[in-house]
C-alpha cells in the first residue's frame, strides 16, 4: 500500500510515486530558502471594501502576538500594503532569490511597488503576466520563517485569485465586505470560488460597519444597516469581525505608519486561523 504524503516532513525524492503528489499540479514550489507554516487569504468579490486593511490589520495582531508574520501583496495592478507601511523599494535580491522588505513591528512584505522603478508607475500587464508574478512571490522570494503570510487578493474572481488559490497552499480565506445590500453578492461569489477550490471560508469580516460618535457614543450606519449576518448565514459561514470607520485608520495609512495601529475589531477573526 502506498504511503500517504505528509507535505510537513517528505522531501522532494520521498514523495516520488506518491499517490497525494499530484493533487494539485498547479501549486507553485515555495522557495527553498522558505518555510512558512499557513497561508491565509483575505479576498472580496468587489473592490472597495477595505480588504488590504483588514489584511494588514490581522497581520499586525498576529505580529502583535509574537508570531512571524508575512503580507504576500498579490494586488498587482492596485497595491497598497508598501504605502501602508511606509516602506519604499527597491527590495534587493541574492543569487537565491528576492528578500522582501521589513516593516517597523517585523512584518515581511512583498510587492510589486517594491520592485518597480518608480512606486506611482502603472502596472499594464496581461492577465497571465500579472498571475505569474504572483507565482514568483511564493517561489522566488525568500520568506524564512514565518508563522503566518497573510495574502491580499485582488478583488473579484478572476486570473489571479484564480492564480493564488490554485498556485499558493492556502489554508483558509477570510472574506472581507461591507454593510450594504450588495453584501449577499459579495459574500456569495468568493464563498462559491472558495468552495470550488475546496479552499476553507474562515469567516466574514464587515469593513465600514458604522461610525461612532465621538461626542456621544452613538452608532452610525453610514452606508445602510447591516446585513452581513443574514449573508453569512445562508453560507454557514461565522461573521468574525465588525470593524468601524475609524479616522485615525485612515491617517495611520497615509502616513506610512499602519504598523502603529492596533485593531482589536478583528480579533475574533484570529481565533480562525489554523494554529
Amino acid at each position: 500500500m502506498a504511503k500517504e504524503c505528509n507535505s510537513t516532513t517528505c522531501s522532494k525524492e520521498s514523495c516520488e510515486g506518491c499517490p497525494s503528489k499530484n493533487k494539485n499540479s498547479f501549486l507553485a514550489e515555495m522557495n527553498a530558502y522558505s518555510n512558512v507554516r499557513h497561508v491565509i487569504g483575505v479576498v472580496s468579490g468587489k473592490g472597495g471594501v477595505g480588504k488590504s486593511m483588514i489584511t494588514a490589520s490581522l497581520a499586525n495582531q498576529m505580529a502583535k502576538r509574537g508570531f512571524r508574520v508575512g503580507i504576500l501583496d498579490a494586488d498587482i495592478t492596485g497595491p497598497s500594503i508598501p504605502k501602508m507601511y511606509g516602506i519604499k523599494g527597491p527590495a534587493s535580491a541574492d543569487s537565491n532569490g528576492i528578500l522582501p522588505m521589513l516593516a517597523e513591528n517585523d512584518i515581511k512584505i512583498m510587492s510589486i511597488n517594491l520592485l518597480l522603478p518608480n512606486e506611482e508607475e502603472p502596472v499594464i500587464w496581461r492577465g497571465p503576466v500579472v498571475s505569474n508574478m504572483v507565482k514568483q512571490f511564493w517561489s522566488d522570494v525568500i520568506w524564512g520563517e514565518l508563522d503566518y503570510l497573510f495574502v491580499d487578493m485582488p478583488p473579484g474572481t478572476g486570473d489571479v485569485p484564480l492564480t493564488v488559490f490554485q498556485s499558493l497552499p492556502i489554508q483558509g480565506i477570510f472574506i472581507v465586505t461591507s454593510p450594504q445590500e450588495l453584501v449577499k453578492m459579495i459574500v456569495a461569489k468568493a464563498h462559491k470560488m472558495a468552495q470550488m477550490m475546496n479552499i476553507p471560508v474562515l469567516g466574514v469580516v464587515e469593513n465600514y460597519s458604522y461610525l461612532q460618535c465621538p461626542d456621544c457614543g452613538k452608532k452610525i450606519s453610514v452606508f445602510g444597516e447591516s446585513h452581513v449576518e443574514e449573508a453569512a448565514a445562508q453560507f454557514s459561514i461565522p461573521v468574525v469581525g465588525k470593524v468601524p470607520i475609524d479616522p485615525a485608520y485612515a491617517a495611520a495609512a497615509d502616513a506610512g505608519a499602519f504598523h502603529t495601529v492596533d485593531n482589536t475589531f478583528v480579533e475574533a477573526a484570529l481565533e480562525k486561523l489554523p494554529r
